[in-house]
Formats: structure tokens, sequence, C-alpha cells
């Protein structure tokens, strides 16, 4: 009779741990939800400046790494040559923009993402609503 009754009180013992792992594990499942930063979307009406918009992108992540400055990794993207470089190179297709090799490399399009550490749906947006707006030297 001891002994139905260890054994009883060791089963509801693994009972109880079993249901508190499982609500400890449902816990943890459920913590690990996380907020989706969804990308700014630009209103195609919204007028991008070449100068105020893009130029920026060039300089925190394309000109200052060294790789598109004057000098190194054609285009070059620094602000005096930006421009020039970009339409001059025939990174531009005002006809279809979304074939633009300048934007395919910003959108992981081309070979290797740009900027190097991965693209940013901001960039890909300001670059091709720019580009859809006639890629002004603005």
């Amino acid at each position: 009779m001891l002994e139905n009754k260890t054994s009883l009180n060791m089963k509801n013992n693994i009972l109880t741990f079993l249901a508190i792992i499982t609500i400890i594990s449902l816990g943890f499942l459920s913590g690990c939800k996380y907020d989706e930063i969804l990308p700014e979307t630009i209103d195609p009406g919204e007028l991008i400046s070449f100068s105020e918009d893009i130029i920026p992108i060039f300089e925190a992540d394309c000109n200052s790494s060294g790789c598109h400055d004057a000098g190194q990794v054609p285009p070059d993207l620094s602000p005096a040559n930006a421009y020039n470089a970009i339409i001059d190179g025939d990174y531009i297709n005002l006809t279809t923009p979304e074939e633009s090799e300048f934007y395919l490399w910003v959108s992981g399009g081309g070979s290797i993402p740009m900027p190097i550490e991965g693209t940013d749906p901001n960039i890909e947006s300001a670059i091709l609503v720019w580009i859809q707006q006639g890629a002004l030297n603005n």
C-alpha cells in the first residue's frame, strides 16, 4: 500500500514538473515574437533631391568606405563626381527604372549587394523614386 502511494506521488510530481515545463516553454515561445520594422515608404509624388537625399546615402555607405571614392572602384560617388559618373556610366535606365543597374545594385540584384553590409529598403525606395522622377541633378 505504501508502495502504491509512493508511486502515485512520484507520478503526480512528474506530471506537475512536466506541466510547469510546458507552461514555461509556451511563455518563451510567445515571448520570441518581434515587432517587424517596415521600411519607410516614399511617396512617389515627393520630390527626391539628388544633393539632399541621394548624396547622403553615398557619403554614409559608398564613398566613406573607400570603395566608390575618387580613384577607387567605379563609379566615383564622391559628391563632386557622383551624378556625372552615374549618368555617363549608363547606370540609369529612365525607360524601365527597375532595370537600372544602379537600382539593381542597391536592391540586391547585382552580384554583390550595395551597400556591402546588406540592402536597405529605405535606400532602395529613395533611389527608385529618384530614377522614376527622371534622375535629376537637383
